[in-house]
């Protein structure tokens, strides 16, 4: 059986990934694969993600230069989530959300609010320079 029919995906064809820092073991972000894109990442040993809202193959780093190196792809006990487990490339610390932080996991709920608790390593505007008209 071809590996990639093993996964349980959506009605869109597609399947949630959490992408995990394989040293610190903090999770970096969320976001979707189609069939292609996970075989891409399979095939790269970086992670290519597929952006809905883009409706296309986001090789992830492609406009920050911030790329995921995979170690490995996890398939969860429902065959239905995926976990990576890379290493975030292009800055020292890693920058995997493009808010300029490590983590897109940075705000805590606390006291009837949600608090941003991790820094701005980059300025965005720097990282996604704005395209002329």
């Amino acid at each position: 059986m071809n590996w990639l029919n093993e996964v349980k995906w959506d009605k869109n064809g597609l399947v949630p990934v959490i992408a995990q820092e394989f040293g610190s073991k903090d999770v970096l972000m969320f976001a979707w694969m189609n069939r292609e894109a996970l075989q891409k990442t399979a095939d790269l040993g970086e992670a290519v993600y597929f952006s809905r809202s883009r409706k296309r193959l986001w090789h992830k780093g492609e406009e920050s230069g911030h790329t995921q190196k995979v170690h490995e792809m996890r398939l969860d006990c429902d065959n239905d989530v995926i976990l990576l487990l890379v290493t975030q490339l292009g800055h020292d610390p890693g920058i995997a959300c493009h808010t300029g932080r490590h983590s897109c996991f940075f705000s805590v709920y606390r006291d009837g609010a949600w608090h941003a608790t991790e820094p701005v390593l980059k300025d965005p505007a720097t990282i996604y320079p704005k395209k002329a008209p």
